[in-house]
């Protein structure tokens, strides 16, 4: 060890560079092994031995693939740097890794200042120490950080674990019983079959009794036959012997015929004796197989019931299970919609707490400024009470020094005048109606500034007199003129909407010769004290001034989601002169255009359409403003971080299809669900950035820029010019329309203009209506959309299901409806009274025949059984559907003369043709496009019979019930 080879009493300050670097190397291989470049590095380089390049090299070199390589390199820098380069390297090894230290050096660590050589001052080592030491405090505060996650993460595991072996067992316990059934029926299955079997043996044994009785019966009758020949020929024998009696018999042929008789005699009684007895044997066995086949039948039909007693157990098992099912999964999703509801009632009631602590705040700061604001109007009227009564000295000295000079008539007559009328008494200044001293002559102006001071009266303004104030700054701002002083705007109105008072310096005149002086010089108590014009109205503050070229004056940030907030304020223009400055959101504007006043509310407008509206201020203007620095510090963090490109956030749906161009445009088709996150990207005037959505998730996917509504409007125009013009040319060359695979374009007009933010074009081309005259023209338009605002909505388990067209959806309903997982919507029978109220409520969706109707408490009926409803109604029914948030899976089957074919037999069978099912489909295609809803296509090619489309269905209406339904507003 090195430690031995170094004496104990030898310092390292007394060692040699030899020494010391003969002591490093014995123990190169632990160091390369145990040392971290990285750690060491900062000491170093403070102990000026390692310089920025060194550690460029040391860290960055691609030769020094692993760390000891990286370790041994430092050490041959440190080598050229001699016997500091060595001191150093042991005091980073005695600071960052002691044990290393004391294996090399055979010393225990210590952080004293004797021990150290001097190369890096006491104080900096104290600070690299404590720099040292606070990072290691950081990293185990974050190793304990991370540890207290992962616990969390773990007991939060370790819950879901549990309530998945709780559901494991449960499932478990309903497997071990479908087991116990399934051997139990399987058992009974067996002892069927025996009893099958045992049946099929006794019908062989009864069969071969029969055959063998069969047999009997016939070798009986043989043997009655030969006895009655015999008794025949016996007979004649007999007879013969009687008519011959003296015939003479051969003596040879009557033995042989007596042998004979003898013969079947013999055999004649053998039959008799044994036919009696067989008999009764063959009919006892047959009583018997009687008997044990009425036991077996008898049997087989108590099996029989047991065995459909065990089928229904079984059956009601299974539709037991099925529900069971049914359920876990209808709570799995109740619980999934539970946790987004507490999660979205959690984030509510943030946001709640948090604009109630910005309320406070700002009532705290309004009180405060409320505060200092009367007592500035304290120390002002003092001022102005002994500058009046200075006023006042003056003028008697004047008028006592001019009496005793000019002893002119008229100048007695007005000493006289003067001397004669009683002195006012002064009072306290106190609050009164403000007065334009531009709207009296000289001397008027005098008499009515003295009457208003004397006011004794101190009540607020009235509506009137608000309302002539505003008219007179209107005038003011528009017909400023040389003759008109320029400091008469510097009036201060300041309102206070909680405690609804007014007040205005009160002028009062500096002399008698201000009388007779020039409009053009000002007198000296209209100088403006405060920023003009300020009213508070709650948590807004309105402000008015002269907005002439307002975006030059101020910049914008923001957007629909989050507000339109002032960025940037222009130093030395008016609006940085009236007060307003960054964080402040603009939540209206109000200018004077043409003598007419507009007002445009910027709350949740978006980008685009703000800048719109303060780039047509052109004179005098009102902006209302509502401090909310923390939403704009945290939209400043938010962009900075580029977690969001602006403060907008919508959805739309694209109404025409869109090609992808070079300069990365987004490539969209017609019915394409876009998140449009900013609506003024980089500057550009006529193009959005937007993110194509997710169709079952609410995630952006691909991103780029699209056409600005004014700009995709055109588009629209255009692309309908040439689909009419592709239209015209084959309808002129005799050629059939095919049926379209993609729409390129859907038609969408709208009769009302509500607050979209997409209507900034048509707000700017509606403007010379605007000015026309009635609010009306205003508000109303018919114009084309080339998209039109959608929200999602996240429908039930199951949804309808309502197929198109309507001739071919009556025929593949009940066929679909048979199907497990559908049902068929039945009609149901109405009382009168019972059928207007619902009438009334809109819950009948469509009148059948027979008085009957469909109504939405069928639809719901089975829709709350965890199944689809196949709707056999038309079109009609979806409006009424999604007023009670019930969202239909709409099909369309397209439909050509090719696939109208295969439908032929179908059709006859309904009394349908071919004509009215293409008729049908022409029809209500069109109509596709006014729902406010998705529909889905399936083009007729890509069906071949009745069970391919039904099994084509069923997949297409399994994607659906996976989507995000999105859902346009009302246009009309």
């Amino acid at each position: 060890m090195a430690g031995n080879c170094v004496p104990e009493s030898q310092d390292l300050k007394e060692m040699g560079e030899e020494e010391l670097w003969e002591m490093i190397n014995d123990n190169r291989h632990r160091i390369s092994l145990g040392v971290r470049p990285c750690i060491l590095i900062p000491y170093l380089r403070q102990a000026r031995v390692l310089t920025d390049l060194d550690e460029d090299e040391i860290v960055s070199c691609h030769n020094l693939t692993n760390r000891c390589m990286r370790t041994s390199y430092m050490l041959d820098l440190l080598r050229a740097q001699g016997r500091n380069g060595a001191i150093a390297f042991l005091e980073g090894l005695m600071i960052h890794y002691p044990t290393l230290y004391t294996q090399v050096t055979g010393r225990k660590p210590s952080t004293e200042p004797s021990t150290f050589s001097g190369l890096i001052k006491y104080s900096e080592l104290t600070e690299y120490l404590i720099r040292a030491v606070t990072g290691m405090q950081k990293e185990l505060q974050e190793a304990r950080g991370e540890a207290g996650r992962m616990s969390a993460r773990c007991a939060s595991l370790e819950s879901e674990m549990g309530q998945m072996m709780e559901q494991e067992e449960k499932s478990g316990r309903l497997q071990s019983e479908n087991d116990r059934l399934q051997r139990h029926l399987s058992s009974l299955q067996r002892e069927v079959a025996k009893l099958k079997d045992e049946k099929c043996d006794l019908y062989i044994r009864y069969t071969t009794a029969i055959e063998e009785r069969s047999a009997i019966n016939e070798r009986l009758h043989d043997l009655n036959l030969q006895v009655y020949q015999l008794q025949t020929e016996l007979q004649n024998a007999q007879m013969d012997t009687k008519r011959h009696p003296l015939r003479f018999v051969s003596a040879p042929e009557s033995p042989q015929l007596q042998e004979e008789v003898r013969t079947l005699r013999s055999q004649l009684a053998k039959a008799q004796t044994l036919d009696p007895a067989r008999q009764d044997i063959l009919a006892q066995d047959l009583a018997e197989a009687i008997d044990s086949q009425v036991q077996l039948a008898e049997q087989l039909r108590c099996y029989r019931e047991e065995n459909e007693i065990l089928q229904r157990d079984k059956q009601a098992l299974l539709d037991q299970k099925e529900s069971l099912s049914l359920q876990v999964q209808q709570l799995t999703v109740d619980c999934k919609m539970l946790q987004q509801k507490s999660t979205l009632i959690q984030s509510q009631i943030k946001e709640l707490q948090t604009e109630r602590d910005q309320a406070y705040l700002s009532r705290e700061e309004a009180q405060a400024t409320i505060a200092q604001i009367l007592a500035e109007k304290d120390a002002l009227r003092s001022q102005l009470v002994v500058m009046q009564e200075s006023v006042f000295t003056l003028q008697v000295k004047r008028r006592s020094s001019v009496k005793q000079k000019v002893k002119d008539v008229r100048w007695q007559s007005s000493v006289s005048s003067c001397d004669g009328c009683p002195r006012p008494e002064r009072r306290k200044l106190c609050r009164m109606d403000a007065l334009r001293p531009e709207t009296f002559s000289n001397s008027e102006e005098e008499d009515a500034v003295m009457n208003s001071m004397r006011s004794r009266n101190a009540e607020p303004p009235g509506p009137e007199s608000l309302r002539r104030r505003e008219e007179i700054l209107y005038a003011d701002s528009s017909t400023e003129s040389a003759e008109t002083d320029p400091l008469l705007d510097d009036f201060v109105l300041l309102t206070d909407g909680s405690e609804d008072r007014n007040e205005l310096e009160s002028p009062s005149l500096s002399n008698s010769e201000s009388s007779g002086s020039s409009r053009k010089s000002a007198p000296p108590f209209l100088v403006r004290s405060r920023p003009k014009a300020i009213r508070v109205i709650g948590r807004v503050i309105s402000i008015s001034f002269l907005g002439e070229a307002l975006l030059s004056q101020l910049t914008v940030v923001g957007g629909n989601k989050s507000g339109v907030f002032v960025h940037q304020v222009t130093e030395g223009s008016a609006a940085q002169g009236v007060g307003i400055s960054p964080g402040a959101q603009i939540v209206e504007v109000k200018y004077e255009h043409n003598q007419r006043a507009l007002r445009m509310v910027l709350e949740d407008s978006t980008l685009e359409e703000a800048m719109w509206a303060l780039s047509q201020v052109t004179g005098f203007c009102h902006l209302s403003l509502r401090p909310r620095p923390d939403e704009y510090e945290a939209l400043l963090q938010q962009l900075q971080k580029s977690e969001t490109a602006s403060g907008d956030s919508f959805y739309i749906r694209v109404n025409v299809s869109l090609p992808a161009g070079s300069t990365g445009t987004l490539a969209v088709t017609c019915n394409d669900i876009l998140h449009v996150t900013n609506t003024r990207p980089s500057g550009a005037e006529d193009q959005w950035h937007a993110c194509q959505v997710h169709p079952c998730q609410l995630l952006d996917l691909q991103s780029g820029t699209i056409p600005n509504y004014y700009r995709a409007q055109r588009l629209l125009i255009r692309t309908i010019e040439e689909i009419n013009f592709q239209t015209k040319k084959c309808q002129k060359a005799g050629r059939e329309v095919c049926w379209r695979k993609e729409k390129a374009v859907r038609i969408v007009s709208t009769g009302r203009q509500g607050r979209n933010p997409m209507w900034v074009s048509v707000e700017d081309k509606n403007s010379e209506s605007t000015e026309s005259g009635t609010p009306s023209s205003s508000k109303c338009c018919v114009t084309l959309m080339p998209y039109t605002l959608v929200t999602p909505h996240y429908p039930p388990i199951c949804r309808p299901v309502l197929l198109l067209p309507s001739i071919l959806g009556r025929i593949l309903d009940k066929k679909l409806a048979g199907w497990q997982g559908f049902e068929l919507c039945e009609a149901e029978v109405l009382m009168s009274s019972e059928h207007a109220a619902r009438l009334q409520r809109s819950e009948i969706l469509e009148e059948s025949e027979q008085g009957r109707c469909y109504t939405l408490q069928s639809v719901e009926r089975v829709m709350k059984k965890g199944t689809h409803c196949v709707l056999p109604l038309g079109l009609d029914c979806v409006r009424r559907l999604h007023r009670f948030q019930i969202f239909p899976i709409i099909i369309f089957i397209g439909q050509t003369s090719r696939s109208a074919r295969k439908l032929r037999s179908k059709l006859q069978r309904h009394s349908q043709s071919e004509e009215q099912l293409l008729a049908c489909s022409r029809s209500e295609e069109p109509l596709l496009d006014k729902l406010s809803c998705l529909y889905r296509s399936m083009a007729p090619d890509s069906w071949c019979d009745q069970t391919s489309l039904l099994t084509s269905l069923r997949t297409v209406i399994w994607e659906e019930q996976r989507k995000i339904v999105w859902v346009e507003p009302d246009l009309w």
